[in-house]
């Protein structure tokens, strides 16, 4: 016979025991692992809320935790599954208290707790395989997918701590481009005539094997003015990390940031720690958050910056919502000549990720024409695009001109 719920008490410890905490911790992390946003302050809520709820009422403690953890209405049914399944309601005369921490720890996968929950129910009772689609198909996905399609400006920042790990991850491979040195190719598309002629030695000088070879290639250097005025704000941070991967992981990299100003920080940036790079760069910026001068910070690179770091091909990525309080004539001016100075030019849009965007400021308007490719810069998505748009893989879909 069911116990009341308001006689039942959980199979967690009682807070004397203290397994209470972890407990609660290990159910944020399944939570996160399903799909469904959990953040430490929400959880310190939650520890805060059971100081005043009955915690041998279930129906109580439910009702905390989903008002808590849920705030979208699909992640509801999921939500009450993983209660049930969690937190599931014994007496304790029939079951001693145990830490649930260790029934997690012999989960060997994210992926078996999903079909876990997809085949019980509250009553831990196996459900028909016809049930059993629901949580795969709508929920089976791992948290770093939930991460890639979720936009920069709404992350909490436990999330943007994960982001951060994930973007040391991407990889980096921009354009090729011929050097003036050659190499010995079988293929090459140029007789070696002095190699020729000393292999052919042994055949007393006829030329009977010929030597060829072939351009040595090298990455093209990349060069990176990123907007870190007020517009852009919830970006800029997030942006200096992206900056950093791209630091670590390639030989050539240029980065600028600008604001009503133009400030270098290529080499606070070579720092082996990421969140001291950062903060160094942040630092050094004394506009940080300011206003927009797209056109003068341009024109600074051009005439101060460009015949230093451009030499040879660079590919130049300009990061900014187009938000500009200066000359759109001189910005236009600029982005023609820093366009013929470059290889390839590419605008990064953080406003681009929406489907109803369009290129109304002016800022956006006068830089435009002389943009090789158009791209977002909203999440991990975003930068994964950028990677193939680079390699050669892929190119944007979304035209303006």
């Amino acid at each position: 016979m069911q116990s009341d719920a308001t006689n039942t008490q959980y199979p967690i410890s009682s807070p004397s025991s203290g397994h209470l905490l972890p407990n609660i911790v290990h159910f944020g992390r399944l939570l996160r692992g399903l799909g469904i946003p959990v953040t430490p302050a929400q959880m310190l809520d939650f520890v805060a809320a059971l100081e005043v709820v009955d915690l041998r009422r279930r129906d109580d403690v439910q009702e905390s935790a989903r008002a808590l953890f849920v705030s979208r209405r699909e992640h509801l049914e999921l939500f009450d599954e993983a209660f049930a399944l969690f937190w599931r309601a014994r007496p304790t005369a029939h079951l001693p208290p145990i830490d649930l921490g260790t029934l997690l720890k012999r989960q060997p996968a994210a992926e078996e707790q999903y079909r876990l929950i997809s085949r019980t129910g509250a009553d831990n009772q196996p459900r028909p395989e016809e049930d059993e689609p629901f949580v795969d198909k709508l929920y089976a996905a791992s948290e770093r997918e939930v991460l890639r399609h979720k936009d920069f400006a709404r992350m909490s920042d436990y999330e943007l701590a994960q982001v951060k790990e994930f973007m040391q991850e991407l990889a980096w491979q921009p354009p090729l481009r011929r050097t003036h040195r050659r190499r010995p190719d079988r293929r090459g598309d140029q007789l070696d005539l002095r190699r020729t002629f000393r292999q052919n030695l042994r055949y007393g000088g006829e030329a009977l094997r010929l030597a060829h070879r072939q351009c040595k290639t090298r990455r093209r250097r990349l060069v990176v003015l990123c907007d870190i005025s007020g517009s852009m704000d919830r970006y800029a941070r997030v942006l200096l990390q992206f900056l950093y991967g791209l630091s670590q992981r390639l030989e050539q990299v240029e980065a600028f940031v600008f604001s009503t100003r133009l400030t270098r920080i290529t080499r606070q940036l070579q720092r082996h720690n990421i969140d001291d790079a950062v903060d160094q760069a942040a630092k050094s910026v004394h506009d940080w958050a300011g206003g927009t001068r797209i056109g003068e910070a341009i024109h600074v690179f051009n005439f101060e910056w460009g015949r230093r770091v451009l030499g040879q091909g660079a590919v130049v990525i300009v990061i900014s919502d187009g938000w500009d309080r200066g000359d759109p004539t001189q910005l236009d001016a600029e982005m023609e000549r820093l366009h013929r100075s470059c290889h390839r030019l590419i605008w990064l849009n953080p406003l681009l990720g929406s489907p109803t965007y369009q290129p109304l400021t002016r800022g956006i308007q006068a830089a435009l024409p002389h943009v090789d490719d158009f791209l977002p810069v909203h999440n991990l998505v975003s930068l994964e695009q950028l990677a193939a748009v680079l390699a050669g893989k892929a190119r944007t879909g979304r035209r303006f001109r």
